[in-house]
């Protein structure tokens, strides 16, 4: 049996409102302190609601990335004023290597919420907030953020039905492309035909047509609102704060020291709470599953 996640039980506005503010703030801050609220916050979060395994397997996958993209900059870019060493005659700064690793941590921060907003955003949520404002591009964009997921399954069991029919017996590495060719041309086969049958599907149904009723089982509770409010105030504080130059930190030509103020404390309160709201949502959740389960 598995726990009730304790953070999509909130109704889609709510939802779609966190996330929104927790990418735009992660999308637009390189400050050291708040990408360390968002980066653990993303990876925690994202821990909580696909489990410890597959946290242990992204992280595996994303740390090395995270290391590519740090190392990039310094090699492109040589501004800063703390030379460290120099490479083919260009100095590689202790600025640009900063700059490089505060990109880096911020594209993975934003990699960690999109993938927890694939876990608590179904498309169901996204086409009941969009569907009848904008149909068709609530519709494609719910398939497309659906869609690498369903991509990766498919592609696993395509895979491991040639491997079954003896695809992969050779070990010359012609043969292997040719495989592993021959799986993707299977794969791109059955995404367009997946499309056509959706697109057929919907149609059909009338999806998108004036005056066209839809089921739904989400209700606007007291708690929406509270949430709501809290999201609204937690964010607008952070934006505000960012927006009049509070908790500001520069990388060039000298890296600037942390701010300690009042406005600087304030804007990094804010900001982990309203990000690790939801894990601590999650971790109580799941502490009074596991209660609950060993009263039975």
């Amino acid at each position: 049996m598995k726990s009730v996640r304790a953070f999509e039980t909130y109704h889609p506005l709510t939802l779609f409102a966190f996330f929104a503010c927790a990418l735009v703030i992660c999308m637009f801050t390189l400050h050291p302190v708040l990408l360390a609220v968002c980066y653990l916050s993303g990876v925690g979060f994202y821990g909580m609601l696909a489990g410890r395994r597959k946290l242990a397997a992204s992280l595996a996958r994303s740390i090395p990335l995270t290391v590519l993209i740090a190392a990039v900059n310094p090699l492109f870019v040589h501004r800063g004023e703390t030379p460290l060493f120099f490479l083919n005659d260009n100095a590689v700064t202790l600025e640009a290597i900063l700059y490089g690793a505060a990109a880096a941590v911020m594209l993975m921060s934003v990699f960690y919420w999109f993938k927890c907003y694939n876990e608590v955003m179904t498309s169901d949520k996204f086409i009941y907030l969009f569907g009848r404002v904008l149909p068709k591009l609530s519709l494609i964009l719910s398939m497309a953020l659906r869609f690498v997921s369903r991509f990766k399954r498919q592609y696993r069991e395509i895979d491991d039905a040639q491997r079954a029919m003896g695809m992969y017996a050779s070990k010359s590495l012609t043969d292997r492309l040719r495989s592993a060719f021959r799986v993707f041309s299977a794969l791109i086969t059955w995404s367009l035909e997946n499309s056509i049958e959706t697109a057929d599907s919907m149609r059909a149904r009338g999806y998108g047509l004036r005056g066209r009723t839809s089921y739904n089982n989400f209700f606007w509770r007291r708690r929406d609102g509270f949430m709501l409010a809290f999201i609204v105030l937690t964010a607008g504080a952070v934006i505000a704060l960012l927006s009049a130059g509070r908790a500001g930190f520069g990388y060039y030509p000298t890296v600037t020291p942390i701010g300690f103020s009042v406005y600087d404390l304030l804007c990094y309160g804010a900001l982990t709470v309203l990000l690790f709201m939801t894990v601590l949502l999650e971790m109580k959740e799941a502490v009074r599953w596991r209660y609950s389960l060993s009263k039975i």
